[in-house]
């Protein structure tokens, strides 16, 4: 006779094999379903009760498209993101602040300057020290002023070298203003000669006095368009129509006054017309063809 512990042990595995004979009946029927799956509604759900709007089938529906990005251009440098152009910018301001304690009255005395014509000493001709200072910072402010707008002028007026411009920023604008300053020197230097040719020593004085000032001037009327067209470059037309009107403007005030010292009969009429030509007219046009001529040789000098 088997014992009881023997009889447990039996029915125990009895159990076991009917319960793994089920999970496999199950696993079986299961697999069998996934095999014979088929979806409920192959044709897309149905519609709304009351939308009597069909439905589109997926293969109808429209596919979103990934819009396609723009090609990146090359970055351009310009002055207000160069260490160099900004510092030359903030260094004529710091002059001109500097200096504005001790030479203001210089300042103040920019309408005499420019339009007086009186051949006697008076409080305005005494000129000093503090008024050299000044009058060094305004005019390195204007060169500074018209190298800036003349680095935007060539970009703009020539495309072809806006890749060299913006190659190497600070050494252009360097160049450019280094530009400026010698054709202020060359021009101050040709109306010495021509006022102790034409005129004494009181006359020149009085006429180089004008042009002094009436560059000085410009150069702080300047300093808001430059700063504007660092800023907002796409106004270019409007900011370089600003910055010819202004030097125009200034010279024709600094001609009035040598036309209102030199003008003395119908014969120096003559010599007034040579002098526009040559003069007035001509610097320009090769202070411009020298900006040029020097920012297209730069590129050059630098590969030696």
């Amino acid at each position: 006779m088997p014992t009881t512990q023997q009889h447990i042990s039996q029915q125990a595995q009895a159990a076991h094999a009917s319960t793994g004979a089920a999970l496999k009946t199950d696993t079986a029927a299961h697999d069998s379903a996934e095999l014979n799956w088929k979806p409920m509604y192959p044709q897309g759900f149905p519609p709304r009760q009351g939308n009597n709007v069909p439905r589109k089938h997926l293969a109808d529906m429209p596919v979103m498209e990934v819009p396609a990005g723009e090609k990146p251009g090359l970055y351009s440098h310009s002055p207000l993101h160069d260490t160099g152009s900004m510092a030359l910018l903030l260094l004529s301001a710091l002059l001109i602040t500097l200096s504005y304690s001790k030479g203001y009255m210089y300042i103040q005395s920019f309408v005499h300057n420019m339009f007086s014509t009186r051949k006697r000493d008076n409080l305005f001709d005494d000129h000093t020290v503090s008024d050299l200072g000044i009058l060094s910072a305004l005019i390195f402010n204007t060169c500074v002023m018209m190298g800036l707008i003349a680095f935007y002028a060539i970009g703009y007026l020539m495309p072809g070298m806006q890749p060299v411009l913006s190659g190497s920023v600070t050494l252009h604008v360097v160049v450019l203003v280094a530009w400026s300053v010698v054709f202020y020197l060359a021009q101050l230097a040709l109306y010495y000669v021509l006022g102790y040719t034409f005129s004494d020593s009181v006359g020149t004085s009085i006429w180089t006095s004008g042009y002094k000032a009436s560059q000085s001037l410009l150069g702080l009327l300047l300093f808001p368009v430059a700063i504007a067209l660092m800023v907002y470059p796409q106004t270019i037309e409007i900011t370089l129509i600003i910055a010819i009107s202004l030097y125009i403007c200034a010279r024709i005030v600094f001609i009035c006054k040598g036309f209102r010292i030199f003008f003395n009969n119908l014969q120096s009429s003559i010599y007034f017309i040579l002098y526009l030509c040559a003069v007035e007219i001509v610097p320009p046009v090769l202070y411009c063809a020298g900006a040029i001529a020097l920012c297209d040789f730069l590129p050059s000098y630098k590969q030696f």
